[in-house]
Parts: structure tokens; C-alpha cells; sequence
């Protein structure tokens, strides 16, 4: 027989499920209780998430190095690296409990894949009322889109290549091409980015037919490839800026730094999201570029990132194959 206090532990609780994964390559569904919000917190149930392809490789096949592992934990991440672990941070749903300003609005949280999931309310951030939820989900990426271009300190008028036309570095270099005056390419060996780059009006190469692209003043890797950072640095004009925005996680990467590349008076900068750059840490904070980054996606274009949609109770099975496929952009989880 239930005591009442079981009873009520019951009804003061909800069952959710999650994606965990469990060992490298090997992923699967776990249930796990959730407590009924509190005074200050919420409880969403997820509309859609999105897979971040670049970075939730790394961890599904267990390259986080050991020197990352506080540094990588996400908001909402359980379990420990290397694995088991819960994973993911682009989440979008609707608060069903919580505070009468929040209730019944559609937000996007830094959070695992989950069906339901209780958070302070500080940590969601309400979705623009014209923004549909399937494309919020591209927040993240749009987020550490901006960060990189206020890294970079693209001014107008600059001439900018990007590596990479996957999520990130599309958006860039999306961000770069409406900053007054750019000259922006985007560059990616795999011709089919093209049409991609067409969708969003960008100008496109591939790493062979760049030509006469050269003296650039501010070059962008967002590839994780070690070549395309040696072309970055070919491109690079004199004391032009070259900024790595890709992780290599536990890779070892060797730069061609001789040659004319002090001569030059390149500068090599890092970008990453989890720090708001110098140049704005006096004004902004994550909340204020988080509700940007949504406001960043209003442009119905920017669908063309989403390369595919699964429901969640497929996930499992389905993970590894949208990881590894290369024309997987966002991939969209629906619930």
C-alpha cells in the first residue's frame, strides 16, 4: 500500500525522456523523473531540437580531451565525460508551468535532447511572436555566428572569406555579407554548397577554383580542417585578422608559420562562444546575444539550413547516421 507521502512524491513529479550517450558510437533512451517546477523555474515540453553536428561528433565518438572536460559540460548536461552523458543545446518548446509572463510562450533554452525538461526561468529566452519554432532551433548556431564576427571586428567595407559552409560558418559568413560594403565569399570544397550559398545571396568558391581571391582582410576557418587554416593563411593580406572558429577537440593541428607569415604581421585569434568577446563584455550579456541571435533569425532564407527532420522516439537508431552523413546541415528533432 502507497503511504501519502508517496502519493503525493507522485503527483509532485513527471516522467521524461532523454537521449544519453552511453559508450563511444552507442546512444539510447533513457526515462528519467522530473520534479515539478518551483517558484522560479519551468517546465517546458520540447517542440523541436537540433543536432549541432560539429560538436556532438566529437563527443558521440568520445574526442573530448580530458583538459575539456568542465570547460564542454553544457547547460543541462548529466552524467560525466567521457560517457555516459546527456548532450546537446538547442532546444525549443513551450512552458506549460511557470511564471504568468512565460506560461503558454513558445522559448528556446540551451538544453539535451529531452522531451521535458525543468529549468530556472532565467534560462529560457522567449522566441520572437513572428519566428516559428522549427527555425528557432538554429539559435546556438546563430549565436556563435555572432560571436565570431564580433571576434573578427569585420568592419565596413572589408574584404572576408569563410571557410566552411556548414551551419556556423554560413552564418558568418551571412552576418558578414549585410555589414555595409563587405566583399564576402564563402568557401567549401564540396560544390553542392553552392546552391546553399545562392539561397542566402552569397557569393561561393571552392578551395580550387578561389583564383584571384587574395589580400583579404580578414580570412575565417570554421572547418576544423588544418588545410583549410594553411589557405586561411595564404589568403591573409598584410596584418590582416585570421580567426579559427572550428574545434579540433583532441587533434593535433601543425600551421605553416614560416614563409611570409611574420612578415606579414598576421594575426592567429581563437573565437568561442562560451566568452563574450572584450570589445563587449561591458554591454552585453549571454541574454542580451541569445535574444539577438533569435531576433538574427527572422529571415525565412535561413530555413535552407535544416538539411532533415526525425521524430524523437527514432533517435536512437537514427543518431549515428545523421552524424556522419557530410550533407547533414542542422538536422531538426521534432517531438
Amino acid at each position: 500500500m502507497k503511504s501519502h507521502s508517496d502519493e503525493q512524491s507522485v503527483s509532485l513529479s513527471l516522467e521524461a525522456k532523454a537521449l544519453w550517450i552511453e559508450a563511444a558510437g552507442q546512444c539510447d533512451m533513457r526515462r528519467e523523473v522530473l520534479k515539478l517546477p518551483g517558484p522560479d523555474e519551468v517546465l517546458v515540453r520540447t517542440l523541436y531540437s537540433g543536432i549541432s553536428r560539429g560538436t556532438e561528433s566529437l563527443i558521440f565518438e568520445g574526442r573530448v580531451p580530458p583538459s575539456e572536460y568542465e570547460r564542454m559540460r553544457g547547460p543541462g548536461m548529466e552524467g560525466d565525460f567521457p560517457f555516459p552523458v546527456k548532450y546537446g543545446y538547442a532546444a525549443v518548446g513551450v512552458v506549460e508551468q511557470g511564471p504568468p509572463e512565460l506560461l503558454e510562450r513558445e522559448v528556446f533554452c540551451l538544453h539535451p535532447h529531452q522531451d521535458f525538461f525543468v529549468v530556472p526561468a532565467g534560462r529560457v529566452t522567449m522566441l520572437p511572436l513572428s519566428l516559428p519554432p522549427r527555425r528557432a532551433i538554429l539559435a546556438a548556431n546563430m549565436e556563435t555566428a555572432l560571436n565570431v564576427v564580433w571576434d573578427a571586428a569585420i568592419q565596413p567595407g572589408d574584404r572576408v572569406a569563410v571557410f566552411g559552409a556548414g551551419v556556423v560558418g554560413t552564418l558568418i559568413a551571412y552576418l558578414s555579407s549585410r555589414i555595409a560594403g563587405t566583399d564576402t565569399i564563402l568557401i567549401d570544397r564540396e560544390p553542392r554548397r553552392a546552391s546553399l550559398a545562392a539561397s542566402l545571396g552569397l557569393h561561393f568558391t571552392t578551395p580550387e577554383d578561389i583564383g584571384e581571391v587574395a589580400d583579404l582582410d580578414v580570412v575565417i576557418n570554421a572547418t576544423a580542417s588544418p588545410q583549410a587554416l594553411a589557405a586561411a593563411i595564404e589568403l591573409a593580406g598584410l596584418e590582416a585578422r585570421i580567426v579559427e572558429a572550428s574545434w579540433y577537440g583532441d587533434r593535433s593541428v601543425a600551421l605553416p608559420l614560416g614563409g611570409a607569415f611574420h612578415a606579414r604581421r598576421l594575426s592567429l585569434v581563437s573565437s568561442q562562444v562560451g566568452n563574450l568577446p572584450v570589445s563587449h563584455r561591458a554591454r552585453w550579456t549571454f541574454a542580451r546575444r541569445i535574444a539577438k541571435a533569435l531576433d538574427l533569425l527572422l529571415d525565412v532564407r535561413l530555413d535552407s539550413l535544416i538539411s532533415g527532420e526525425t521524430p524523437f522516439a527514432e533517435l536512437p537508431a537514427a543518431y549515428a547516421r545523421i552524424l556522419s552523413r557530410p550533407d547533414t546541415l542542422c538536422h531538426r528533432i521534432r517531438y
